[in-house]
């Protein structure tokens, strides 16, 4: 069993009476009155209920039981069908859901599936402009989608802010936590522009396309709407460029940082290098003149030992001298 959020019947732009739903046509076929009907998750047994008080066709039924449905927007006989996805943050991720709009002379029925904000607000606003809810049930329909395109809005310029944060510390070393966010977010944000994008041709079709309940008189309204949601991808796309400037850039960073402290690393094995190679000619000599032979001609030599010590040296010198001049040391 579904949740109905509110069900009212309303005449001239005010409220005239809570209804319930069994006796809803009742009050939509009245003259001058319209009923303003929100579920939440209905099941079968509510729609058909629906159905029954207002001959909304099957096929639409379908639809808004087994939500999944691709932002679109048809038409039954007298009936206006909007399907839309909504978009809502919670905790930080953004939480999707669906809502289907039916819009006839005399009704407007919402149903909404997933995450979503309350469309109370709504009510509440249109309830508080008598004149502009006189104009009657396309004027609902025009409250409900400009609500699902602003909170587009609000959910981008809620992560706008954790992403200028994330661009603030680009030149910080990565974590490991920042790099799962940052793809975490990109991947959101395209999930977003796909929920959203489809609303743009949904408003070009209210406003322009012969619908039943919608007067040419509200159709204007629809394209303040259209405009949102472009707004809102043209902010989407500029958050998920700076999400790629600042993987790319701290990438780019860590790389820098790898390169120095390998050359570091390297400069470090090459001096070792050298100085190794300059402690083994004496290291080489003593362990010639270690092994202790006794008919060595240099042995017997007055100036052997002073000849072996300056050579050592300036072997050891010009190495010294060369390997400095590579680098090396």
């Amino acid at each position: 069993m579904g949740k109905v959020i509110a069900a009212a019947a309303y005449c001239n732009g005010r409220k005239v009476a809570d209804i319930r739903i069994d006796e809803s046509s009742q009050w939509a076929t009245r003259p001058d009155h319209f009923v303003w009907i929100g579920f939440e998750a209905p099941d079968e047994n509510d729609l058909r209920l629906l159905q029954a008080q207002f001959g909304l066709h099957e096929l639409a039924i379908e639809d808004a039981l087994h939500a999944h449905q691709r932002p679109k927007i048809e038409t039954y006989g007298e009936t206006t069908f909007v399907a839309l996805r909504t978009a809502f943050l919670a905790e930080g991720h953004i939480a999707f859901g669906e809502t289907e709009i039916f819009v006839g002379r005399g009704y407007v029925i919402s149903v909404r599936h997933g995450g979503s904000a309350s469309y109370a607000p709504v009510r509440q606003r249109a309830e508080a402009s008598p004149k502009r809810l006189a104009q009657g049930e396309d004027y609902v329909l025009y409250a409900i989608v400009d609500f699902i395109a602003d909170n587009y809005l609000t959910v981008v310029e809620k992560l706008a802010d954790e992403i200028e944060a994330l661009e603030d510390h680009v030149l910080e070393p990565l974590e490991e936590g920042r790099i799962y966010r940052i793809y975490e977010l990109r991947r959101e944000l395209q999930r977003l522009r796909l929920a959203a994008a489809p609303a743009v041709e949904v408003c070009s079709r209210l406003e322009h396309a012969d619908l039943p309940g919608i007067d040419k008189e509200s159709q204007p309204y629809f394209r303040d709407v259209g405009d949102h949601v472009r707004r809102a991808l043209e902010q989407i796309d500029m958050l998920r460029e700076m999400l790629g400037f600042a993987f790319e850039a701290g990438m780019l960073m860590e790389s820098s940082r790898q390169s120095l402290e390998a050359s570091r690393q390297s400069a470090i094995s090459r001096q070792l290098a050298g100085w190794a190679a300059i402690l083994a000619v004496p290291t080489a000599v003593a362990g010639f003149y270690g092994m202790n032979f006794e008919n060595m001609p240099e042995l017997h030599w007055r100036y052997g030992y002073l000849a072996v010590l300056l050579g050592v040296a300036t072997a050891c010198s010009i190495l010294f001298v060369r390997f400095r001049r590579a680098g090396w040391i």
